[in-house]
């Protein structure tokens, strides 16, 4: 079905068309409706389905025109990359119209949202910190809000933000529509939707528990003494566009970058710690192609649209089961293929084994050929299903498991 038949105004049509965009995805053949129609929606899909655009062109269509009564649409979000991300999106929507995008999170001065804020705005796209700020400051109100997005719910719990986004939602009227985007439901997220939302209408896309068939992914098991040895030789062989380097910790990330950038690697790095000008430096000379490895926290995992990607690397094993599918979704978007590859070390076992069981299938075992592994007691692995000693091949030159490059000279060019 073609855009033109879900009932999206002809300016929002301009902007789909300008876009790029021919067909709607699952996800917003389903939402678009729905949000026309008035409905609260509770959208869950797998990363880089377009959940963006299934609540902001419908949205976008119902707003009409600008109104400098203050903000009619509220979108929350957890990170200041995905705010300032949707907001970029949101603006590109809605080119051909004169509605107007404030985009707000902390790291960076109040003069530029100060402005914007008094002068009147149509979409705020925020992080739920500054917005308080801004609320006790008097800079803004969210008396006027007609449509509330809370993207990335669950994300937002496990950064202890619910007490923020509550205080907030209390601020917005009762009469208006909620939509909400949660990659899984916990406890404390279905209480915030029976007491944010009104008969809400789930949809549910794609298997949430599994990775994308576009994505193939092994573990690498290995002693801990040979982690990062074993990372240096998979970059020294895989043939790669751009990478991503998940890490544990921020400090882990710093560390891990370091690594890489004395083997004469272009990194960036991006976690919580850096200025927001760092991380937006990171993010754009990354897609640029200035960096060929980007070295991450979960921040990055959850939504950024960061467009071909050819591998990801799980240097820690995520402690998530949902992390993982977040984490390997980054790479095999948009109908390309990708590759994921996790560093295993012992004391990874528990987590691994819980990530199996989530996504409901064993993921392969692997060892990289000539390289000199030192004994680990998960070369003993022999789980039901696991080819003796748990390893189904090995790695060599060429392809291997449906989609393993493996050659000398890095980066592909």
């Amino acid at each position: 079905m073609a855009f033109s038949k879900l009932g999206l105004s002809e300016k929002i049509l301009e902007g789909v068309k300008a876009m790029g965009y021919s067909e709607p995805t699952p996800i917003q053949l389903r939402a678009i409706p729905l949000v026309l129609a008035g409905r609260d929606v509770i959208g869950s899909a797998q990363t880089g389905t377009g959940k963006t655009a299934a609540f902001a062109l419908p949205i976008l269509s119902k707003l009409g025109g600008h109104n400098p009564v203050g903000p009619r649409v509220l979108v929350l979000e957890p990170t200041r990359e995905l705010a300032a991300q949707v907001e970029t999106a949101i603006r590109d929507y809605a080119r051909f119209t004169d509605l107007k995008v404030t985009v707000v999170f902390g790291g960076v001065g109040y003069g530029r949202q100060n402005d914007e804020l008094r002068a009147g705005t149509d979409i705020v796209v925020a992080t739920p910190g500054r917005l308080l700020d801004h609320l006790e400051a008097g800079t803004v109100r969210l008396d006027k809000v007609e449509f509330l997005v809370l993207d990335e719910a669950d994300r937002m719990l496990d950064m202890g933000f619910l007490p923020d986004v509550r205080r907030l939602v209390e601020k917005c009227p009762r009469k208006r529509h909620t939509a909400l985007f949660s990659a899984t439901v916990p406890p404390q997220i279905e209480t915030l939707i029976q007491w944010a939302m009104h008969e809400p209408e789930t949809i549910e896309i794609g298997a949430r528990r599994s990775p994308a068939e576009t994505v193939k992914h092994v573990i690498y098991p290995v002693s801990d003494m040979q982690k990062t040895d074993l990372l240096l030789e998979l970059l020294n062989r895989v043939n790669y566009d751009s990478v991503i380097v998940f890490c544990r910790t921020k400090h882990g990330a710093d560390r891990c970058a370091s690594l890489l950038r004395r083997a004469n690697h272009a990194v960036a790095v991006l976690h919580s710690n850096r200025t927001q000008k760092e991380r937006e430096q990171a993010l754009q000379g990354f897609r640029d192609g200035k960096f060929e490895v980007l070295v991450a926290t979960d921040i990055a995992a959850r939504g950024l649209d960061i467009a071909d990607v050819s591998h990801v690397v799980n240097y820690d094993v995520p402690q998530h089961p949902e992390d993982y599918i977040h984490r390997i979704g980054r790479t095999g978007r948009a109908a390309a293929t990708g590759d994921a590859f996790t560093i295993m070390v012992a004391e990874d076992a528990p987590h691994v084994y819980s990530i199996e069981r989530f996504i409901s299938q064993k993921i392969p075992r692997v060892k990289l050929e000539n390289f000199e592994y030192r004994y680990t007691a998960l070369f003993e692995e022999a789980k039901p299903g696991a080819a003796a000693g748990g390893f189904p091949g090995k790695v060599r030159g060429g392809r291997v498991h449906g989609g393993y490059h493996f050659a000398p000279g890095g980066r592909r060019r």
